[in-house]
């Protein structure tokens, strides 16, 4: 099985507010390469279109991002979403999204959160806010103690940062929303987010290539599609 953070480089990051737009926005990213689409729950649109880039683009892995209670869980895998992906997280939403049956990631920014998941048998993680949390430093001074846990940053990442996160060994990909500019959305130029999302496909780094902190996150984890 494929972990979530394996599936491309980087997982864009998307808010929809008009569900019309889902099919085709989903459709540019996967022939970008980019098939791991994290949909947030942030606009009232944003179940609709979990539900339509299921059904419509079966070659995306369509996820549901910023989940922050059971509800939420519950709703979004209904939907259809895949995977999912809070920006933190306490037991009861780690209880209900273990209780899915599909992959999740729990978001993480302490020491102390990502050692209180690794006890509850978690090496999956979402790194958020990466930016103001203390970027590719913090996560490079995690590895020597904590080198099992493996982490998706999101959070102020663009084109010119994201490849030194992709270069560290716990790292396995990034999440952003830079090759969905908001007046590509707005025109509805999709070719021109197709056109980000390949360059954003290209990216490589040795954390989403595959270290040995890579094969140490994938066994057991429970983040896999």
């Amino acid at each position: 099985m494929t972990s979530v953070l394996d599936l491309a480089p980087v997982v864009p990051v998307v808010v929809v507010d008009d569900p019309s737009d889902a099919v085709p926005l989903a459709r540019a990213l996967v022939r970008g390469g980019l098939p791991a689409i994290e949909v947030t729950l942030r606009t009232p649109a944003a179940l609709e279109a979990i539900r339509v880039i299921a059904e419509a683009v079966p070659d995306a892995v369509v996820g549901a991002g910023t989940v922050i209670t059971p509800e939420q869980v519950t709703d979004a895998v209904t939907a259809g979403a895949r995977f999912l992906v809070s920006p933190g997280w306490t037991d009861v939403l780690l209880d209900a999204m273990r209780a899915s049956g599909v992959p999740y990631l729990p978001g993480v920014s302490t020491t102390s959160e990502v050692v209180a998941l690794l006890e509850r048998g978690v090496r999956e993680m979402k790194f958020f806010p990466a930016e103001a949390a203390g970027g590719t430093a913090y996560l490079k001074s995690l590895y020597g103690p904590l080198p099992q846990a493996r982490f998706c940053p999101t959070g102020g990442i663009g084109p010119a940062s994201a490849p030194g996160y992709l270069a560290l060994p716990n790292v396995g990909c990034v999440g952003g929303s830079w090759m969905l500019p908001a007046d590509a959305v707005a025109a509805r130029d999709w070719g021109r987010v197709e056109a980000l999302a390949r360059e954003a496909a290209k990216l490589k780094g040795s954390g989403a290539q595959g270290s040995g902190a890579k094969g140490s996150g994938a066994q057991g984890s429970v983040a896999q599609v």
